[in-house]
């Protein structure tokens, strides 16, 4: 069975930093696809970033310098070093594995989410 677990989350206040890790169990997704997407109340589901063994990470605008996105293959797990943190980067924070990126629709395993709340 696949599972990814997100871990990490919290309150911050802005201009701080948070570590968001993804542990994946049930298969290796070293040839994945490893994406970070979030989702604030009351507005759809977004990219934050992807990471592929072949390429370079991508990043979406809005957290483009502040976010670092990461892979350890030997413990299958992804991190999401989250800095300069604003309150608008406050959402639940998925984790996602697929074999193509891109938007959500492309990814086939998602995490159960992980809260991150960014206080003015």
């Amino acid at each position: 069975q696949v599972q990814l677990v997100e871990s990490g989350g919290g309150l911050v206040q802005a201009g701080g930093s948070l570590r968001l890790s993804c542990a994946a169990s049930g298969r290796t997704f070293s040839s994945y696809f490893m994406g970070w997407f979030r989702q604030a109340p009351g507005k759809e589901r977004e990219f934050v970033a992807e990471i592929i063994w072949y390429n370079s990470p991508h990043y979406a605008d809005s957290v483009k310098g502040r976010f670092t996105i990461s892979r350890d293959n030997a413990k299958n797990t992804v991190y999401l070093q989250m800095n300069s943190l604003k309150p608008e980067d406050t959402a639940v924070y998925y984790c996602a594995a697929g074999r193509t990126g891109g938007g959500t629709s492309n990814y086939d395993y998602w995490g159960q989410g992980t809260q991150v709340t960014v206080s003015s």
